[in-house]
């Protein structure tokens, strides 16, 4: 076999050579590898690629057409861990996902475990500890280090063979199809999920603000992210989304606003100017605050919801897993306000742990 096999791949023509080489496989596994945290926009860098005991580093920045590798994952069994996000790479870049995806941290937490990142998984099953050296890496930069391609690696050498005594595991236990189903249901919520933010500059916390600190949200955001593509930085490194919410509750106060200290004269500028702005808008100009959902909070609302929330700890202890991975607080609250629709949020296999009917 070539060489090439188990490294780096960035041709098509390395691409073609990986894909001949893995075609009679029906299983691979997949990891993927983003620059989310050293850029403004984050961009595909790295997909990790193992099939029987190969693998290998796809690289996206150099092969121009990945057409090849959509097509195989398309009718292959894909096996990812925690594939929630690299689903939601694959779908941005490709508009498309493979036909069926496993997730090796949904079937540990069916069978109980309460560590479950990739490490303690490796460790738990095979006695191995990987080094977390390089989760933070720049994966946008070439050339990766050894260190890198080697962490890399590690995402994927070890999915198939964790794979295959996960399944043996939840088969033993009756609890196949629960994963299959809570498979399906995690890849049909990415593609159903919509990116697009009619506000995004709404961000957890904003719902404890008053309208003028909603105003002052919104300038802050829109600033901060005009400062991050200047800089081509993610968001956080120029202010936090936490940051944000107490600059504009000071604004709204109309107190002063003490900067970073590392913030650069320009910088300083034109936050200066974007606030002058602000506070030239007319109140009547101001966003509303959202109104959430509000239950019905009948007097039994309480009593239906700490039976349900009882029947779920009773049945997460007899199955010796965690209550959240039957059902979450909110999907029990919705079920005890009556909510239409709340039973519809369940997956099959909860609804008979919990006799939902």
């Amino acid at each position: 076999m070539d060489a090439r096999i188990d490294g780096f791949v960035s041709s098509e023509e390395e691409l073609a050579e990986v894909l001949k080489s893995a075609s009679a496989q029906k299983v691979c596994a997949v990891d993927t590898e983003a620059d989310s945290l050293h850029r403004y926009r984050e961009s595909l860098c790295l997909i990790q690629f193992a099939w029987d005991d190969q693998s290998v580093l796809i690289d996206p920045l150099a092969v121009q057409d990945l057409k090849l590798l959509v097509d195989y994952m398309r009718d292959r069994e894909v096996w990812m861990h925690g594939a929630d996000y690299d689903m939601t790479m694959l779908r941005r870049e490709f508009d498309a996902l493979p036909g069926d995806v496993f997730d090796t941290q949904i079937g540990v937490r069916l069978l109980g475990l309460r560590q479950f990142g990739l490490a303690n998984l490796v460790e738990h099953y095979f006695d191995v500890k990987l080094s977390k050296s390089s989760q933070k890496a720049d994966w946008g930069k070439r050339p990766l280090s050894e260190k890198m391609i080697e962490y890399a690696l590690n995402d994927v050498r070890y999915l198939l063979p964790m794979a295959e005594k996960i399944v043996e595991e939840l088969k033993e236990l009756g609890r196949y199809e629960w994963f299959v189903e809570s498979c399906e249901v995690a890849k049909e919520r990415v593609l159903e999920r919509d990116e697009t933010k009619d506000d995004p500059w709404r961000i957890q916390g904003s719902g404890r603000l008053d309208r003028a600190g909603l105003h002052f949200l919104n300038a802050l955001w829109y600033w901060r992210d005009k400062e991050a593509m200047r800089w081509d930085r993610p968001t956080f490194m120029v202010a936090t989304n936490r940051q944000l919410i107490d600059w504009a509750q000071v604004l709204a106060d109309d107190k002063r606003l003490e900067l970073p200290h590392h913030y650069r004269p320009d910088r300083r500028r034109r936050f200066e100017a974007m606030v002058k702005d602000a506070r030239e808008v007319s109140k009547e100009h101001y966003p509303h605050r959202l109104r959430g959902l509000r239950r019905r909070r009948d007097k039994d609302f309480d009593s239906r919801l700490d039976e349900l929330l009882k029947r779920r700890n009773s049945v997460a202890e007899d199955l010796g897993i965690e209550g959240s991975v039957i059902a979450s607080r909110g999907m029990l609250e919705a079920l005890a306000a009556r909510d239409e629709g709340a039973v519809d949020a369940f997956m099959n296999w909860q609804r008979q742990c919990l006799d939902l009917g």
